[in-house]
């Protein structure tokens, strides 16, 4: 508690740099919270940054600093930064960099190093269940990227077609792997995206199309070695292996690195009273989708935001409808035969923990992982991700009723399992691997949480949140928290 008490007394002296710089701002929160049955529900720990309470009756404590971009005159150059640590104390206690970052913008082009809170892929990004490859589920991976982080309307198009993307590379650290020479290697990430935008800003209708795609990859030539894989020793030079790995290049059969990303597309119409945003998110990874063998998998979402004044005690801000797919994978029965076989999204078979940072999944947090399910569940051992086969609907909702701002998330899904615990079992082309460790129930479960909040004075908040999971698939369980915020 010392610790926490000592990182947070750091922000104090910064509150004096206020007055130099009119666009840093600092913020201060405590919160006080129990959760039921020695688990955290879902909507509480779920698309959080990383920043999650501890399970049982606990307390924490968040302090944060941020200079932004001065928006008041257009500079060509110009700087900002972002520091959030989070402390927890309960059962146990601990520190945690939710974000650090320094980042500087040279016209339309923004160069930013360290951990950052963002998503990846087109959708609500208020009320979303997650993005497929980055959903903020997780703490951010450190990373250094270039990029244009709003749409651009190319002049010469008449402003008509506008874009924006990154190109990043990151650092995740040692990671566990369960194939050749070695059981741990030092692992890179290398994220890129682009996206596009058809329809002059003004415009009504906008149509939106684009992807992203991310890697982990590193220590090749320990994994690839003369004793942990003697077939063909990895030969290429450093320069060759990140030309592998941005382009997707096959080597000995195989990409290197663990590759995984969406293809999005979507529109935006303005209504007279409503803003229409519809999307849908189509998967990737081990190469199903080249054969469209998982065409039928995706994320589809119908996001509603009320564009009408009111003086009405209640009313909705924002409405956002969700289902997901991701049951097929292109291993159903039926599916067309692939190299690949199914894709079993977020495992792999190097990585040990898949598509995960420090144990926690990256992407959509309804794919489980093997520490978040029910003990009892039928699991293939070398799942990390054991439940990857879901049916789910999302209904979000933010609104206010009175001088209260309210936020709900509101999800069912049907669970089944991978398909290492299905009748089909795992496939690799016409290989078929029977599910000897049993079959997974069809398993339903229910996530929804509440958030309630009311500004008492200008930079003063109090707030309060309640969740439940009932079902068979997560463990039953309640919690509640209050918050006091202040804003400097």
């Amino acid at each position: 508690m010392k610790r926490i008490l000592l990182a947070l007394l750091c922000f104090t002296p910064l509150l004096n740099a206020q007055a130099q710089f009119p666009y840093v701002r600092f913020g201060l929160e405590g919160q006080a919270g129990f959760t039921s049955n020695d688990q955290v529900p879902f909507w509480m720990r779920s698309n959080q940054f990383g920043s999650v309470p501890l399970s049982g009756p606990s307390a924490s404590l968040i302090g944060s600093a941020r200079v932004d971009y001065d928006t008041s005159k257009t500079k060509l150059v110009d700087w900002g930064a972002s520091l959030q640590v989070r402390g927890n104390a309960g059962k146990g206690s601990n520190l945690t960099l939710i974000e650090g970052y320094g980042k500087l913008r040279v016209g339309i082009f923004q160069l930013q190093g360290g951990r950052i809170k963002e998503v990846m892929g087109l959708s609500d990004t208020l009320l979303t269940s997650g993005n497929y490859a980055i959903s903020g589920n997780a703490l951010g991976i450190p990373k250094i990227q270039i990029s244009i982080p709003e749409y651009y309307p190319i002049p010469f198009l008449g402003r008509f077609v506008a874009f924006k993307g990154n190109f990043a590379h990151g650092w995740v650290g040692k990671t566990p792997v369960q194939y050749g020479d070695t059981n741990m290697t030092t692992t890179q990430f290398h994220q890129k995206s682009l996206y596009v935008r058809l329809g002059k800003p003004t415009a009504r209708l906008k149509l939106y199309g684009g992807f992203n795609h991310q890697v982990f990859f590193g220590d090749e030539k320990y994994v690839w070695s003369e004793k942990g894989f003697n077939k063909n020793r990895f030969q290429l030079s450093s320069w060759e292996t990140y030309e592998h790995v941005i382009f997707g290049k096959v080597w000995n059969s195989s990409k290197v690195g663990n590759h995984i990303g969406s293809i999005d597309v979507g529109f935006e119409y303005d209504f007279k009273n409503v803003r229409l945003l519809a999307y849908r998110q189509t998967f990737y990874e081990v190469g199903g989708l080249a054969h469209l063998s998982n065409i039928s998998d995706g994320l589809h979402g119908i996001s509603l935001t009320n564009k009408k004044t009111s003086t009405k005690k209640i009313k909705w801000e924002k409405l956002l409808f969700e289902f997901l797919y991701t049951k097929n994978q292109g291993g159903e029965a039926w599916s067309k035969i692939t190299p690949s076989g199914d894709e079993d999204y977020y495992n792999n078979y190097l990585y040990t923990t898949g598509w995960s940072y420090r144990n926690v999944g990256l992407g959509m947090p309804f794919i489980s992982s093997r520490q978040n399910i029910r003990r009892g569940l039928p699991t293939y051992p070398k799942d990390y991700f054991v439940n990857n086969r879901v049916i789910a609907f999302h209904v979000g909702i933010a609104g206010s009723a009175g001088a209260f701002k309210v936020l709900s998330r509101l999800s069912y899904s049907r669970n089944y399992g991978t398909f290492g615990t299905s009748p089909i079992g795992h496939t690799t082309g016409k290989l078929h691997t029977d599910p000897i460790y049993g079959i997974f129930p069809i398993t339903n479960q229910f996530s929804g949480m509440v958030d309630i909040s009311r500004e008492l004075s200008k930079g003063l908040t109090l707030g309060g949140v309640a969740a439940l999971d009932a079902g068979k698939l997560l463990y039953n369980s309640v919690g509640f928290q209050l918050r006091l915020a202040k804003t400097f």
